[in-house]
């Protein structure tokens, strides 16, 4: 490409992504890739989450469409995606993390201390509580989403004769990482689970509602 011509493609997207529209690239786009919106509809146990509230909800949301936000407008490296030692915080989402000096409804752009357990969007809130289940972790829904949105390698739909685990089995009669032993036994299951469960077992110290 020409470098004039290129140097006036640049300057025209900036001024593009300047504009106060360029939030529905965030909101749509955003909410459809990383499946933020879920949250919107997302459910928990209230007994077993009781500081799961509305407001802690819309905090989850707010704080990964502000950070998408942020790499769009100051064209961050999209390795910041996974890696970023930032995040967009208020009050609320702070003291979810376990992070102090951050007062008030505000977000505003946080430097994640180099004891924190969070470091890109896969460790947002966000993202691990839409990758859960009501009333627990699922290290097979975040190792799918991971493949899927990540590194945009989506395993195939499951057969449909393959049961799918017993909730009332786990921590029964058998841990979740020994059942899903059971599970890769199968030869038609070990292809996917292969590789979705390293991955979501990798944020199992996240809770289903995303907080270590």
């Amino acid at each position: 490409m020409d470098p004039r011509l290129r140097e006036v493609l640049e300057a025209q997207v900036k001024r593009m992504l300047q504009d106060p529209k360029a939030v529905s690239l965030v909101q749509d786009f955003g909410g459809q890739w990383l499946q933020f919106r879920a949250l919107e509809s997302h459910t928990v146990e209230r007994k077993a989450f009781q500081h799961f509230t509305e407001y802690t909800k819309l905090s989850m949301q707010w704080e990964t469409e502000k950070f998408i936000d942020y790499i769009i407008r100051e064209d961050r490296s999209v390795l910041d995606f996974v890696q970023a030692d930032y995040s967009f915080l208020n009050q609320r989402m702070a003291e979810y993390y376990g992070i102090k000096g951050v007062e008030g409804w505000e977000f505003r752009k946080v430097t994640l201390p180099p004891e924190s357990k969070r470091r890109g969007v896969v460790t947002h809130a966000s993202v691990l509580t839409v990758s859960s289940y009501a009333n627990r972790t699922s290290p097979v829904l975040r190792g799918k989403y991971i493949l899927e949105n990540i590194l945009n390698s989506a395993p195939p739909p499951p057969p449909g004769d393959v049961p799918s685990l017993e909730d009332k089995e786990i921590g029964a009669s058998k841990t979740m990482r020994e059942m899903l032993e059971s599970h890769r036994a199968q030869p038609v299951c070990a292809s996917c689970h292969v590789r979705m469960d390293p991955l979501g077992f990798g944020l199992e110290n996240f809770d289903a509602v995303g907080q270590w």
